[in-house]
C-alpha cells in the first residue's frame, strides 16, 4: 500500500472516533469510459443535520449518492458509515445498517395499493429478505406499522388507491414514506420535490422538516429549489464538474463568489 493511500485511510479512521460524523466519504472518485464522474471527493455529514447537495446538471449529485448507497462502485476513495467502512458492502445491505434513499424516479410496485406497497417493505425489513406475500400473516402482523408510514407521508387516507392512479407529487411522498419504512438514521433524498408546483414543493418541504423533528433522522438532500434549499439545510455542499465547489451553512454558499461563478450566476439578488 502506497504511502498516500495508507495516509488517507489512517485520517478515515480517524473519523471513526467522531461522534458527530455519521456519514463520510474519503477521496470518492468515479470515472465512467474516461468522464469523470466525481473526483476527489471529501463530503462529511454531521449526525442530525439536514445537508444539501446542489451543483448544475451533471455535476455527480446522483452519482455521489449511487456510490455511498452501494448501487455504484467507485473507482478510488472509500465511504464510511456510522464508524465502519462500507466500500465494499453490498447495496441490499446497507439499508439494514440504517441508510436508506428515495429515488429522483419512482420506482413503485404500480399493480398492487399505496398500503400493500408499505406493508411489503415492512414485512420485508422484519423477515430480513424480500417478501411478496399479500395473503399471508403479513397483511395483518405489519398493516399497523405500514398504515404509520402513511400517516407520516399524509397518504394514509389513499391507502386502498394504487399507485398508479396516485397524483405524481403522492407518488413522491410514498417513495419517501418506503424509504421511512426501511427504519433508517441516515435518509438520502434525490430530488424530492422534482416536477412538483409551488404548493406541493412548500407541502413536501414541510413534510420533510417534520420527519426529521419527529424521527430524528439525518437527510442528505439532493434539490434543485434553492428556496428550499437555503431555507431547510444546516449545511450545503456544491458539486461543479464532479469536484466539490463548497461545503457551509446557507448564508456562507449564499455570499460565496466561486459558488455565484459557477452555479448560481444572476440569482444573487434573488437570493
Amino acid at each position: 500500500m502506497n504511502e498516500q493511500i495508507q495516509r488517507k485511510r489512517d485520517e478515515s479512521q480517524a473519523h471513526s472516533g467522531d461522534e458527530d460524523l455519521v456519514l463520510w466519504t474519503d477521496g470518492l472518485s468515479k470515472l465512467f469510459g474516461g468522464i469523470v464522474a466525481l473526483d476527489d471527493v471529501n463530503l462529511s455529514v454531521e449526525r442530525g443535520e439536514l445537508h444539501a447537495i446542489i451543483g448544475p446538471n451533471g455535476a455527480g449529485k446522483t452519482t455521489l449518492f449511487n456510490t455511498v448507497t452501494g448501487k455504484l462502485d467507485p473507482s478510488e476513495g472509500s465511504v464510511w458509515f456510522d464508524g465502519e467502512e462500507i466500500t465494499d458492502l453490498p447495496q441490499e445491505e446497507r439499508p439494514h445498517l440504517g441508510l436508506a434513499r428515495s429515488f429522483q424516479s419512482n420506482q413503485l410496485f404500480n399493480d398492487l395499493t399505496v398500503l400493500e406497497n408499505i406493508r411489503i417493505v415492512v414485512q420485508t425489513v422484519n423477515s430480513g429478505s424480500f417478501d411478496l406475500d399479500l395473503l399471508g400473516d403479513g397483511q395483518s402482523k405489519f398493516r399497523d406499522r405500514a398504515f404509520e408510514h402513511l400517516e407520516r407521508v399524509g397518504l394514509d387516507d389513499q391507502h386502498g388507491v394504487k399507485t398508479t392512479n396516485l397524483s405524481h407529487g403522492d407518488q413522491r411522498r410514498l417513495g419517501i414514506a418506503i424509504a421511512l419504512a426501511t427504519e433508517p438514521s441516515v435518509l438520502l433524498l434525490d430530488e424530492p420535490t422534482s416536477g412538483m408546483g409551488a404548493t406541493e414543493t412548500r407541502e413536501t418541504a414541510n413534510m420533510i422538516d417534520e420527519l426529521q423533528a419527529e424521527l430524528g433522522l439525518t437527510i442528505l438532500l439532493i434539490e434543485h429549489d434553492m428556496d428550499i434549499v437555503l431555507s431547510m439545510s444546516d449545511r450545503i455542499t456544491v458539486l461543479n464538474q464532479g469536484e466539490i465547489l463548497a461545503t457551509g451553512p446557507p448564508d456562507e454558499i449564499r455570499e460565496n463568489e466561486a459558488v455565484q461563478n459557477a452555479y448560481l450566476g444572476g440569482m444573487r439578488e434573488e437570493l
